[in-house]
């Protein structure tokens, strides 16, 4: 055992928190592990630590650089787990709960009420081995190019993650987000064609990034919507880059765009209260973001930002895994389809776990 996981099982045993993470294509892992239980939060965002930030509301923990024990070990790249055939398996009733939540999600956007909401779920998994050593093993192998972080507070819990989508990067006052949209499986090319509905859904995010943006930076520029890949999932993403009008700014622009229309909706704020009162969940930290806050931990850059999206995650309770999905519904949103859009969107995390 590592140094790294030497120090994620004592302070797992003596319940103190902490947080590991692998960046995109990294072949590093980074632990910063607090030196006591205290719940501690962003709130100007001129903090420096990890920040873990839940979907609804401002109680953006974080762990402070000024209290954590700072790790850095690299690891060795493994080739991907061979492919395991997951069954497919689902509980009527829990199809039935979320066509009928998508059906509503549809005559919502159909009556006008708001242009598109992202609608998710949570699937409780029995798990065998809950080791986080193991399992954030896997995450590495499986997912190279994604953000693999496992963080742990007594006062939130245990989550772990591999997602695709960065929220924020800052360094400095250069500034870099994405516009992500669009789901489809990756059956072994990326030249594909996407349904109008998705180009449309992929244009709206866009649009909204950069209208809400425009007061606090300056020098946009846009790339042209293109095919990425994330895991066993194709998405259309655009790169938006500005510089940052001043520091003050750093929060503003995590407010604006966090949630962002990829996992809530638009107009955002209907969207959101549409979730809130019709989900039936707490989402938690489900789509909320995660992260480094002014400080790149491998390089010792201070002023560096780099904050993710928390798709693909999951919680780890004692009895069971709760795993997290969703996605986006327009006015032709085909319940069933939606469904199973989920259910593929959960093997991300069963790979892991079974």
């Amino acid at each position: 055992m590592t140094d790294l996981f030497l120090k994620v099982k004592i302070q797992q045993g003596i319940n103190l928190p902490f947080v590991i993470y692998s960046k995109p294509g990294s072949d590093e892992i980074v632990g910063l592990f607090q030196s006591n239980d205290h719940l501690y939060h962003a709130e100007t965002f001129a903090e420096t630590g990890f920040v873990f930030a839940p979907f609804d509301g401002e109680n953006y923990v974080l762990i402070p650089e000024d209290y954590a024990e700072i790790i850095i070990e690299k690891y060795e790249k493994n080739a991907l787990s061979e492919e395991v055939n997951i069954p497919k398996d689902f509980e009527q009733e829990a199809k039935a709960d979320f066509e009928t939540l998508v059906e509503k999600g549809v005559a919502a956007i159909q009556s006008g009420y708001f242009q598109k909401v992202v609608l998710s779920r949570k699937e409780k998994v029995a798990v065998e081995n809950k080791e986080t050593e193991y399992l954030f093993n896997r995450l590495l192998s499986n997912y190279p190019n994604a953000f693999k972080y496992c963080f742990y507070h007594p006062k939130v819990g245990m989550w772990m993650g591999a997602t695709p989508e960065q929220l924020l990067k800052v360094k400095d006052y250069q500034l870099q987000t994405v516009a992500l949209a669009g789901t489809q499986l990756y059956e072994g090319t990326e030249n594909v064609v996407w349904e109008p509905k998705e180009i449309e859904e992929q244009h709206f995010v866009t649009e909204f990034i950069l209208d809400k943006l425009k007061d606090r930076v300056s020098e946009e520029v846009v790339s042209s919507p293109y095919t990425a890949r994330a895991g066993n999932l194709l998405h259309i993403k655009t790169d938006i880059s500005a510089r940052l009008n001043d520091k003050e700014s750093l929060k503003q622009v995590v407010e604006i765009l966090h949630p962002t229309p990829a996992v809530c909706g638009l107009p955002k704020h209907l969207a959101k209260d549409f979730i809130l009162e019709n989900e039936g969940y707490d989402r938690e930290f489900y789509s909320g973001f995660l992260g480094e806050l002014n400080k790149n931990f491998s390089t010792g850059r201070s002023e560096h930002s780099d904050l993710y999206v928390n798709l693909r995650c999951m919680k780890l309770k004692k009895e069971n895994v709760h795993l997290f999905i969703g996605c986006g519904i327009t006015k032709d949103s085909d319940p069933e389809k939606e469904f199973f859009e989920t259910l593929n969107k959960s093997m991300t995390m069963k790979k892991v776990l079974l």
